[in-house]
């Protein structure tokens, strides 16, 4: 059970961006549709957070656009660039809050402009990761444990990969 909740370290810097690069896809469908079409594509949003919450707690293991990205897509387009794991794994938190935010928004409070809000922001990270290599959860997990906020020791791999 233990190496079932683990997250891979490092992780495939490819993989991580063909996941966003779903994720992006996803957002952007579920938006699309629920501003164009009826508000209740939102339900969505429960598919993206459960996404988010497998990776955060198995990495790739229990979520299927982890697996589609790191068994088949990834592999196919180009060599694997190892970074360190946690501060992925901090993103897909950032991901999972974001997610689950606007899932329950949603499902419990029937808030739709807030539930768009939210996929709006997924929607700028995912495309800042995917297109740009350039992660916003990675960038806060550097931050704050440059501030002492999360121990230099959860992330010693880090110095690793330049981060």
């Amino acid at each position: 059970m233990k190496d079932l909740f683990s997250f891979p370290n490092p992780v495939d810097e490819v993989a991580a961006r063909v996941v966003a690069g779903g994720v992006l896809l996803l957002a952007i469908v579920t938006l699309a549709l629920s501003l164009a079409v009826d508000t209740r594509w939102l339900w969505l949003t429960v598919v993206m957070a459960y996404g988010f919450v497998a990776r955060v707690l198995t990495g790739p293991t229990l979520s299927p656009l982890g697996q589609l990205a790191s068994r088949v897509i990834a592999p196919r387009i180009a060599e694997s660039k190892p970074v360190a794991g946690p501060p992925k794994r901090f993103a897909q938190g950032m991901g999972a809050v974001a997610t689950v935010s606007a899932a329950v928004l949603y499902t419990v409070f029937d808030q739709v402009a807030a539930t768009q809000f939210f996929l709006g922001f997924v929607i700028v990270a995912a495309t800042l990761e995917s297109i740009f290599a350039i992660c916003i959860g990675c960038i806060v997990f550097g931050w704050l444990q440059r501030r002492g906020v999360i121990p230099e020791s959860v992330c010693e791999a880090c110095a690793n990969f330049g981060r």
